[in-house]
């Protein structure tokens, strides 16, 4: 059996005035949703447990209710699989000195030393790279693609068998 995980972050609502209808579309086969920060308000986890189950965490523009409704940092299992969650995946002051991929993998180390996919946002970049056991992903922004092409988001994949994470970045037309 498979798990299928819908991935988000940074969908600053209301400042985007609404979550894309391309969520539903994208995310209606999966059985959690895992929203990495910058959600801005809570009743954007109302609206998405239309489609499934949410797990979050606060990001660094939040809320009151938000920063007291949720935590800075999770971890959950499923599949066999052990998923860390966190807003922004801070690289230490060191980071200078090697490459941002090395960086990242280390602060994710870090934050979740038995983990075998971290998801992170803030950056509102999609990232996705599995390196020495890990899968570092992050799903971009639905709403705000800044820089980027499109506005993004992920899906995650979980093999039962092996608890084997693989993920899938999105890009929104």
């Amino acid at each position: 059996m498979e798990h299928i995980i819908g991935v988000l972050a940074d969908t600053h609502i209301p400042r985007f005035k609404a979550l894309p209808e391309a969520i539903w579309r994208h995310f209606a086969d999966v059985e959690l949703i895992i929203h990495a920060g910058d959600l801005s308000v809570l009743s954007v986890i109302n609206e998405l447990e239309t489609i499934a189950p949410v797990v979050a965490v606060q990001g660094n523009v939040e809320s009151d209710e938000v920063r007291r409704a949720l935590p800075l940092k999770r971890e959950l299992v499923i599949g066999g699989c052990r998923i860390g969650v966190v807003h922004i995946l801070s690289p230490d002051s060191a980071r200078r000195r090697r490459s941002e991929e090395e960086a990242r993998l280390e602060a994710a180390r870090r934050e979740f030393p038995q983990a075998r996919c971290v998801i992170f946002g803030h950056t509102h970049v999609p990232y996705l790279r599995q390196q020495d056991g890990l899968l570092l992903f992050n799903p971009g922004s639905a709403t705000d693609r800044r820089s980027q092409p499109a506005c993004t988001l992920g899906r995650l994949y979980i093999e039962d068998a092996s608890g084997s994470p693989r993920g899938e970045i999105i890009p929104l037309t």
